[in-house]
């Protein structure tokens, strides 16, 4: 998998969402902190999402589930504002550092020309609320991962073309440290050391050290563990297999040196973790546990 999906598959829980919201003239509202992103596709008329307006075709991501109000933009004369508003359900206890980087507010204009997968994937959205054909319960939720991704890449792209663009926008494409990142993900339980994730990615040590650590914002290794603790836990999460094999496929030499390393990262033990997980505890007491 690429660095953007594997980075929601790591952060993703429940299922998605989406309504059709009817804005009436002059409504205005209050939307609550959201334990996840949420987004606003208009489709009729114009809205004002904190302080965006967005007229039809228009989207906005809020990545962080930031409290905002919703209203009608309009003049109360020119009618009722329809918008498709989606909820993502994401784990934040332990969010990846390229959403960490996302703005509060992501507008996307409509472009149909600049961002074609985004647009084929809304116009999916809305005929699939709009019929009534079987299977919709199974199809919507797919769509709505097909969405997302859509949003956060329309931002990566976009923000990428600026000349004075930096951090995970450009580490992505980037030919040296994208391609270490790719190595990571792809292989995580390699023996990588940064002299060979230079040598990967066609650097010296030193240099590639430097180039990672400006766009990714924290060093190699560094990264390199925290995306195998990473991998763990989501293999503790949704699969039973046993922990000498969850520390072989995220690089540890021994169960126990996986074991002193999940501790000191998520401060409870791996099996403790994974019972709470599959019991249903929250993170929260996860990381709380001693």
């Amino acid at each position: 998998m690429d660095v953007l999906s594997d980075a929601i598959s790591a952060m993703r829980v429940g299922r998605p969402s989406l309504t059709l919201v009817a804005v009436e003239p002059s409504w205005r509202g209050d939307v609550e902190l959201f334990d996840g992103a949420r987004f606003y596709v208009v489709t009729a008329g114009s809205i004002r999402v904190a302080r965006s307006t967005l007229v039809a075709g228009d989207a906005v991501l809020l990545p962080h589930g930031t409290a905002h109000t919703l209203e009608n933009a309009a003049n109360a004369l020119d009618g009722t504002a329809h918008v498709l508003s989606g909820a993502y359900q994401l784990d934040r206890a332990r969010p990846h550092p390229m959403f960490q980087s996302l703005p509060e507010i992501v507008s996307l204009p409509a472009h149909p020309d600049r961002y074609p997968g985004l647009q084929t994937s809304i116009d999916l959205v809305r005929a699939e609320i709009a019929g009534d054909a079987y299977g919709t319960d199974l199809v919507l939720p797919a769509l709505l991962d097909v969405l997302f991704v859509h949003l956060v890449r329309a931002y990566l792209i976009d923000r990428a073309s600026s000349p004075s663009a930096t951090g995970w926008c450009v580490a992505l494409d980037d030919a040296v440290v994208g391609r270490s990142l790719r190595a990571v993900h792809e292989r995580p339980a390699h023996p990588w050391t940064v002299e060979s994730l230079g040598a990967h990615a066609g650097l010296s040590r030193a240099a590639f050290a430097r180039r990672f650590t400006a766009l990714v914002g924290q060093p190699p290794l560094t990264y390199l563990t925290w995306w195998r603790l990473t991998t763990a836990a989501h293999l503790l999460e949704t699969t039973d297999v046993p922990l000498s094999v969850v520390a072989q496929r995220t690089g540890y030499g021994s169960a126990y040196a996986f074991a002193n390393a999940f501790k000191r990262e998520y401060g409870v033990s791996a099996g403790r973790y994974r019972q709470q997980r599959h019991t249903g505890s929250g993170t929260q007491a996860a990381r709380g546990e001693a």
